[in-house]
């Protein structure tokens, strides 16, 4: 279930703002299809995500590169699924 205030959902939702209307696209849609049940642990891994470059997690949103370092862990490789699939 998830923790997320209504602020806390609020402020996850314009974080996921990006520059690239592709990675908007899709996190918005994975937002709309799991906002509610998202962990702190998924919203730690999106965090991650999002301070990756436009170029770089459109990369990884699209499956042409894998997790790698500081990324490379079990809670961002599993939103990173989710985020492919939905």
């Amino acid at each position: 279930m998830s923790t997320l205030s209504d602020l806390d959902r609020t402020r996850l939702r314009w974080r996921a703002r990006r520059g690239l209307l592709e990675n908007d696209l899709i996190i918005t849609r994975f937002l709309d299809a799991h906002e509610q049940t998202l962990t702190n642990a998924d919203v730690a891994a999106l965090t991650q995500l999002f301070e990756e470059g436009d170029n770089d997690l459109m990369d990884l949103l699209l499956g042409r590169t894998e997790p790698e370092g500081k990324l490379d862990t079990p809670p961002v490789r599993d939103v990173l699924r989710r985020l492919r699939e939905t």
